[in-house]
C-alpha cells in the first residue's frame, strides 16, 4: 500500500530552512519586489534632491516604457524555452526604414536634420511600417527557429548582426535626423491626463500581453510549448507555428518600440542599443520567467523592467563611469539565471 506523504513532509518548513535556503525561498516569493523598493531607496537616500524628483521620476518612466515593450515580447519568446538576442538590432533597423519613408513621404532628403512638418497619415505610415519591418525580423527567426531545428541562441546571434548591418548599410552608419515635428511633441513628450504617451502605449501592451497569456489559448500553447514541447504537440499544439507567432509577435513589439525611440529622442539610436538584448533578458528572468521555459508572468516583467532602468539611471547621477554600468548589468544577468536555477531546485525538492 502505497502512504501518502503529510503535508508537512512535501512543503519546506521555511523556519527550518538555512539561512541562504531561505534566501533563496524569498526570491522565488516574489523578493524582487523588494529590492526594487530597496533600490528606489538607496538611490533617494543618496541623492534625494536628484534622484526623487518628477522629472527623473518621468524620466525612469519612459525609459522604462520603451524596454517594457522591448522585454514582453522577450518574455513570450522565453516562456517557450528560446531566447532573442536580435531585439536591439530589429529595434535600430525599424527605427531606420520608418523614419527613412517618413523622409520619403514627407519629400525631405535623407540629409534632413532636425523635425518636419510631416502629418498624422504620413506618422501612422511609418508607424506600420516599423512594426511590419519588426515583424519580418521575427518571422525569419522563428522560421529558422522552428523548421531547421536551429538554436535559437545562434538564430538570434546571427539576425542580431544581420539586422544592425542592413539599418547601418542604409544610412552609412549615421543616424537619420529628419524627424516629424508632431511625433516627437506628441508622442515622444507629450501626456495624456497627466500621462506620459509612451508610458500609456507601453502599458497598453502589457495589459494586452498579460490578457493574452492567462485567458486565451495563445497563452496555453506557449507555455506548453515552453515546458514540453513534445507532448504538447501529441495535445494538439501546433509547435511550429506557435513559435513562429512568438517569434514574430517579439519582432513586432521591438518595431514598436523602435518607433517609441524615435519619438523620445528625435532620431533614430544606431549605436544606442547594444545592451537591449541585456538587459530584456535579466527583466524577463527577474520577474519569475524561467530560462527552460514553461513558466513565466508579465506583470513580473514589468517589475524587471525597472531593475536595470533604475540601475543605470542611478548610476549616472551618481557619476559613476559607464564602464561600470555594462559591469552591473552582466552582474544582474548572472543573479537573474542563479535566481531561475534555485527557485528550479527548490520546487524540484517540494
Amino acid at each position: 500500500m502505497t502512504q501518502t506523504a503529510p503535508p508537512s513532509a512535501v512543503l519546506p518548513d521555511v523556519e527550518t530552512l538555512s539561512a541562504s535556503a531561505r534566501f533563496k525561498h524569498l526570491l522565488g516569493s516574489g523578493w524582487i519586489l523588494i529590492l526594487l523598493v530597496a533600490m528606489l531607496a538607496t538611490f533617494t537616500l543618496i541623492r534625494p534632491g536628484q534622484f526623487a524628483t518628477p522629472f527623473n521620476l518621468t524620466t525612469l518612466a519612459i525609459d522604462a516604457a520603451i524596454l517594457l515593450v522591448l522585454a514582453v515580447g522577450q518574455a513570450f519568446v522565453i516562456m517557450t524555452a528560446g531566447i532573442d538576442l536580435s531585439v536591439g538590432s530589429v529595434l535600430v533597423f525599424s527605427s531606420v526604414v520608418s523614419t527613412l519613408t517618413m523622409l520619403a513621404l514627407s519629400g525631405e532628403s535623407t540629409a534632413t536634420y532636425g523635425q518636419t512638418d510631416a502629418g498624422w497619415l504620413v506618422i501612422a505610415v511609418g508607424a506600420v511600417v516599423a512594426v511590419a519591418a519588426g515583424a519580418l525580423w521575427g518571422v525569419i527567426n522563428g522560421l529558422l527557429v522552428s523548421r531547421t531545428r536551429i538554436p535559437a541562441l545562434i538564430v538570434t546571434l546571427g539576425t542580431m548582426g544581420m539586422a544592425l548591418g542592413a539599418a547601418q548599410l542604409l544610412t552609412n552608419g549615421q543616424d537619420v535626423r529628419g524627424v516629424p515635428e508632431k511625433l516627437v511633441t506628441v508622442i515622444g513628450s507629450g501626456k495624456f491626463a497627466g500621462i506620459p504617451v509612451l508610458v500609456l502605449i507601453a502599458a497598453a501592451v502589457a495589459v494586452a500581453a498579460g490578457f493574452a497569456l492567462r485567458k486565451t489559448r495563445f497563452g496555453t500553447w506557449t507555455l506548453a510549448t515552453g515546458s514540453n514541447a513534445e507532448a504538447a504537440r501529441r495535445s494538439g499544439v501546433k509547435v511550429q507555428s506557435q513559435l513562429l507567432k512568438v517569434y514574430a509577435i517579439a519582432g513586432a513589439l521591438a518595431g514598436l518600440a523602435g518607433m517609441m525611440a524615435v519619438a523620445r529622442f528625435s532620431t533614430t539610436t544606431i549605436a544606442g542599443h547594444t545592451q537591449d538584448n541585456l538587459a530584456t533578458i535579466s527583466a524577463v528572468v527577474l520577474g519569475g520567467t524561467s530560462l527552460f521555459g514553461g513558466v513565466g508572468t508579465i506583470p513580473g516583467t514589468v517589475i524587471g523592467v525597472f531593475i536595470p532602468v533604475v540601475l543605470l539611471n542611478g548610476f549616472i547621477i551618481l557619476g559613476i563611469p559607464p564602464f561600470w554600468q555594462t559591469v552591473a548589468m552582466g552582474a544582474v544577468l548572472i543573479m537573474a539565471v542563479w535566481i531561475d536555477q534555485a527557485k528550479r531546485h527548490k520546487n524540484t525538492r517540494l
